[in-house]
């Protein structure tokens, strides 16, 4: 161990989660050492790996953004570029891009209890050499998806195929689709943004879809945020426009929980206004499931609806038999002729950013731990981690997150304690072994649903996936010593 890879904190990730952690730690623990790692060349994770046509936020900005940082653009749904951009001036406005060690993969974290220390293995994906990076904290902000690949299901015949497939994961840059056959499988929020990026260069762009998702149109500014700009300085018309957006997603959210077939019927309304009476939108926009059971595709300024009323695009709802030379046969016998096929079927979610965790040389298996107020794990030391919320903005956790793991880490330099380690109470052992997050259908959750810790019936080992719950269950005004987490000193 070389002094200068020591550091009192270890971020993994230098995302939207990462860049956050940071600017809390210098802000809320000033005198703690940290570094972010990051596996990739630049900053943003997602916003810097997808690079698709159209390539868009389907959360608005004013809560995407960050709290700190107000979201100055016009648009409020913002394309990837717009806020790569907004990363990289918040790294530079705050003095966190020098933090940041680029080309750093983490793929191993080993736990010494006798020492309180993470040491990680760390590969320079530039020049191929290994180095040990170590720290009495680890904060995981890598993302819940793996980076190695998209999710393409095992397709008939795929090997056949004489054209060009392709996964939004892994675009090329110099993919020509002008006046091609494209066919896009998947209804999800990467279809319906990829689909009329596409469609006015493409002789005509199909999607492909084995059962309807929700569609919501809805303008990409925010009129009230243009208000309140005229009147207040900026970061007051920030806050009052992002407090507006948080009780509105929430509010939405429960909604669909209370009356979801209210909220169904408004959406499939705007759906028949944006496409007229005569479309069939029982069989291509009505889903079979409750709104909210899968996320909501938003679609911004109703772009998919116009390419789809000019005759661009056509959706397709019907089930894959198998790919053919020439393109794809369906179930009912139809071929559909394609010259590039994009497979917009998912992604693979991993725990922890596919690194392998062992505690005191034993491997740990997150499948088996609880979760901790939804952000660290039963019998898991000085670890916390970031999962964004299904229903909301990414970013709002995040934050949650970040400062609380502050408030740990100071609470454990005021009380000279090196661990701080979640312990399930003799009362939560006959706790039922919840699924990490219930009542939400999407493919790439039900498919690594097993491999996610458990959550229980009751505080503190609950994944909410509520704001505000979280946001009262994290606050200022909770003990952090609440009889589960364990602060412990190094036993001399």
């Amino acid at each position: 161990m070389t002094e200068e890879n020591f550091f009192d904190v270890i971020v993994v990730g230098a995302g939207i989660s990462g860049i956050g952690s940071a600017y809390r730690l210098q802000k809320e623990c000033p005198d703690r050492s940290f570094v972010l790692l990051e596996g990739r060349p630049n900053l943003g994770g997602t916003w810097d790996l997808f690079r698709y046509p159209g390539i868009r936020s389907d959360s608005d900005m004013h809560t995407l953004g960050f709290s700190f940082k107000p979201w100055k653009a016009a648009k409020s749904i913002a394309d990837g570029p717009a806020i790569l951009e907004y990363l990289e001036e918040t790294v530079n406005e705050f003095g966190i891009k020098e933090k940041i060690r680029f080309n750093h993969l983490v793929s191993s974290a080993e736990w010494s209890s006798e020492k309180a220390l993470w040491t990680l293995k760390v590969t320079n994906t530039e020049n191929g050499e290994t180095s040990n990076y170590t720290s009495n904290f680890l904060l995981m902000c890598s993302g819940y998806y793996s980076y190695k690949s998209g999710y393409t299901p095992p397709f008939e015949g795929i090997e056949n195929y004489s054209g060009t497939i392709i996964h939004p994961q892994e675009w090329p840059e110099d993919l020509d689709y002008s006046d091609k056959r494209v066919v896009v499988i998947g209804s999800g929020a990467t279809a319906v943004t990829l689909v009329p990026a596409i469609a006015e260069r493409a002789d005509h762009v199909v999607m492909l879809q084995r059962s309807p998702t929700y569609v919501v149109a809805r303008p990409d500014h925010d009129s009230f945020s243009a208000f309140l700009r005229k009147i207040f300085p900026e970061r007051i018309a920030y806050y009052l426009t992002r407090k507006k957006n948080i009780f509105g997603q929430n509010y939405i959210y429960k909604m669909t929980r209370k009356d979801p077939e209210k909220i169904k019927e408004k959406l499939l309304e705007g759906v028949r206004m944006a496409l007229g009476p005569e479309y069939d939108i029982k069989r291509h926009f009505t889903p079979s499931y409750n709104p909210w059971d899968e996320r909501l595709c938003l679609v911004p300024n109703g772009d998919l609806f116009r390419v789809i009323r000019k005759g661009k695009v056509s959706v397709v709802t019907e089930t894959i038999e198998c790919f053919t030379q020439d393109g794809i046969l369906l179930k009912t016998g139809e071929e559909m002729q394609a010259d590039i096929i994009v497979t917009a079927t998912g992604l693979n979610l991993v725990t922890l950013g596919e690194v392998d965790f062992t505690i005191d040389g034993h491997p740990v298996d997150f499948s088996k731990t609880w979760i901790y107020k939804g952000l660290a794990y039963s019998d898991v030391p000085n670890l916390i981690s970031t999962f964004g919320y299904i229903n909301a903005s990414w970013t709002l956790r995040a934050d949650i997150n970040s400062s609380y793991a502050c408030r740990v880490l100071n609470h454990m330099r005021k009380t000279g304690t090196q661990k701080a380690t979640p312990r399930l109470r003799e009362s939560d052992m006959d706790m039922p072994r919840r699924d990490w997050i219930e009542g939400f259908s999407s493919g790439y959750m039900k498919r690594s649903m097993s491999e996610m810790p458990k959550q229980g019936d009751r505080e503190p080992w609950l994944n909410t996936q509520d704001f505000y719950k979280d946001k009262k269950m994290l606050s200022r005004n909770t003990p952090l010593e609440d009889g589960v987490m364990e602060f412990a000193k190094i036993e001399r």
